[in-house]
C-alpha cells in the first residue's frame, strides 16, 4: 500500500512529515489531508491565529508531491 507524507507548506517553510501513513488511494490521502487541515484549522480559529497561505504538500514514498491541498480551500464560508 502506498505510503503518502504530509508535508506542511508556508510560504518558502516546509514542515516535514517524519512518518508518513499509508493509504490505498491518492483521494484517499487527500480526504485525510481535507480532514486534518480542517482540524488543524479550527484549533487556529480558536486561539485567535493567523490563518494564511498554509497547505499540505502530500508526498509519495520517492519524494514526488502528489497533490497539494491548500487549507483555505476546505474551509466554507458563506
Amino acid at each position: 500500500m502506498p505510503r503518502y507524507y504530509f508535508h506542511i507548506r508556508n510560504g518558502e517553510d516546509l514542515a516535514r512529515d517524519p512518518e508518513g501513513a499509508e493509504f490505498a488511494t491518492l483521494d484517499l490521502a487527500r480526504a485525510e489531508a481535507i480532514k486534518s487541515a480542517r482540524e488543524l484549522l479550527s484549533q487556529r480559529v480558536l486561539r485567535g491565529d493567523l490563518v494564511n497561505g498554509e497547505s499540505f504538500e502530500l508526498t509519495s514514498d520517492d519524494g514526488v508531491v502528489a497533490d497539494i491541498v491548500k487549507f483555505r480551500d476546505v474551509m466554507r464560508l458563506a
